[in-house]
C-alpha cells in the first residue's frame, strides 16, 4: 500500500501540447474614406512610433452624451497588439476649427483590460485645423489635427502610465449618429 501512495509522487509526464494558439485578429480595414492617418509617439507602459496610414487604419466615431461634442477612434495594429486610440472632445461643434478644443483621451490594448486615460478635461487639447463635410448627406467630416497633452495618460486599472506625444490625426467624424 505504502508503494501505491508513493508511486503517485514522481514526476508526471508532460501534459500533452493540446493548447490551441491564440488567433491573431483580423486585420484592419481602414473606415477613414482615404482621409485617416495617425502619427504619434507612445512611450511608458507602452512603447511605440504610431504611423498609421489610412489602409491600416480604422476610424470610427460617435456623438458624445447629451449630444456635446464627438468621439473620435482610431485603431491600428503595432507588432501582435491591437491599440485604439479616442479622443473626446466636448465642445467641438460640425465643421468647427480653431486651437485648444479641451479633450479626454483614451488608450486601450484591445482585449487586454489595459487602459490608459486622463481623468478629466484640463489635462489634453486638440488643435482641430480641417473639419470638412465630405459632401454627401451621410453627416461625415474630415476631423484633422494634432493633439497635445500636458502630463502622461495614468492607467486606469494599474499603476503604469503611458505619454503620448507629437500626435497628428485625420478621421472621420458624423454628426448625425445619436
Amino acid at each position: 500500500m505504502v508503494a501505491l501512495l508513493f508511486a503517485g509522487c514522481g514526476e508526471s509526464p508532460p501534459p500533452p501540447d493540446s493548447a490551441e494558439p491564440v488567433p491573431e485578429p483580423a486585420p484592419v480595414v481602414s473606415t477613414c474614406g482615404g482621409e485617416g492617418r495617425l502619427e504619434a509617439t507612445l512611450s511608458g507602459a507602452l512603447s511605440a512610433k504610431l504611423d498609421w496610414p489610412d489602409a491600416a487604419l480604422r476610424c470610427e466615431s460617435m456623438r458624445r452624451p447629451d449630444n456635446e461634442g464627438v468621439r473620435l477612434r482610431f485603431t491600428g495594429d503595432v507588432g501582435d497588439e491591437r491599440l485604439v486610440i479616442i479622443v473626446a472632445a466636448p465642445s467641438l461643434a460640425a465643421s468647427a476649427t480653431g486651437p485648444g478644443f479641451d479633450a479626454v483621451v483614451t488608450v486601450t490594448v484591445e482585449g487586454s483590460g489595459r487602459f490608459f486615460s486622463t481623468p478629466n478635461l484640463g489635462a489634453c487639447w486638440a488643435d482641430v485645423a480641417r473639419n470638412d463635410p465630405l459632401g454627401d448627406a451621410s453627416g461625415d467630416h474630415v476631423v484633422a489635427g494634432t493633439l497635445s497633452c500636458v502630463g502622461p495618460l495614468g492607467e486606469v486599472n494599474g499603476e503604469g502610465y503611458v505619454d503620448l506625444q507629437e500626435m497628428r490625426f485625420s478621421g472621420i467624424a458624423n454628426w448625425d449618429n445619436s
